[in-house]
């Protein structure tokens, strides 16, 4: 990775195309009428994105696995419930509607001829991408997702923060230290025992039984963090009452190996890459086959001309 200077910014790849498949009508199609909203509607995302904000330099990060064997392997359930075919040779397949799944190698494609810097990792998850790219920056660093697990990564003092989409890219919320303090109580890191404890049923994680999300933030402004917590349950004069020590008690295997699952890696094997935000095309002749193969139209000349800016 290049020394940035200026704000990186790392792209939750899935959940925006996710939120564009689902934000943009089925009625945006390719000239041989398959649907590409999704495309359409991620190029539209990264325009306004590099509009509104500026980035100096971006990663589009990606899901080499969704569902990591080493995770399943310590939280059996860890998004199960997603699950639409098991293979024993390589990662599960995710539940993906069936219009959206054509759409990812256009994706794919089309951000390889922009010279849009794209990362997956076998073996880890867009977040963990996310999470090493934030651990070796030197400079601040917008991270855009919508999901919550990332808010264990805001840091003020490095200046790295979250871009939650509530509609769109459009309206963001940006989320410092101030923000996660007045929602949860919590920051940076004691969000990713938050999560843990009070359990993510869209991940599969099963939480403590009877420690809910108020509970959990009482809990950690009372004893500091998650060790903390753990600690106070073997102490008969820590302030827990009867059920909490009894429920925290019985977790005990879950909340041993919970933190390897909830926390993202930092340690990821990321390829070399040219992170800076390109001016040009890599690749114009493919870019232009592919504008043509998939009718990518005014979304596609937005963005070009919003990089040439």
């Amino acid at each position: 990775m290049r020394d940035v200077t200026g704000r990186l910014m790392l792209l939750d790849t899935a959940s925006l195309y996710f939120r564009a498949y689902f934000g943009v009508p089925e009625s945006v199609k390719a000239p041989d009428g398959t649907p590409v909203n999704a495309v359409r509607g991620l190029l539209d995302f990264i325009d306004r994105l590099v509009k509104d904000h500026r980035p100096t330099d971006l990663v589009a990060c990606m899901d080499a696995d969704w569902r990591p064997q080493w995770r399943v392997d310590l939280i059996p359930s860890y998004k199960a419930h997603r699950v639409a075919e098991e293979h024993e040779a390589g990662p599960d397949e995710e539940e993906v509607p069936d219009t959206l799944s054509p759409q990812v190698p256009v994706i794919e494609e089309v951000l390889d001829a922009l010279g849009i810097a794209r990362v997956g990792v076998a073996g880890y998850e867009a977040d963990d991408v996310i999470g090493t790219f934030t651990a070796l920056a030197k400079d601040p660093v917008d991270i855009v997702t919508g999901d919550r697990d990332l808010y264990q990564l805001v840091d003020d003092e490095r200046g790295i923060r979250v871009l939650y989409p509530l509609k769109g890219v459009g309206t963001l919320q940006l989320t410092d230290e101030a923000v996660l303090r007045e929602k949860y109580g919590v920051v940076g890191q004691g969000y990713a025992d938050l999560a843990l404890l009070r359990g993510d049923p869209s991940d599969g994680l099963p939480g403590v039984p009877g420690i809910g999300e108020k509970t959990a933030a009482k809990l950690l402004a009372q004893f500091g963090d998650l060790a903390g917590i753990m600690a106070a349950v073997d102490d008969p004069t820590a302030a827990l009452t009867p059920s909490q020590r009894k429920r925290l008690d019985g977790a005990r295997a879950y909340v041993a190996v919970a933190p390897k699952v909830v926390r993202v890696a930092a340690d990821v094997p990321i390829p070399d890459v040219d992170t800076a935000l390109p001016k040009a095309p890599r690749d114009a002749a493919a870019l232009e086959a592919l504008a043509a193969r998939w009718g990518l139209g005014g979304s596609l000349q937005r963005l070009l001309t919003t990089l040439q800016g």
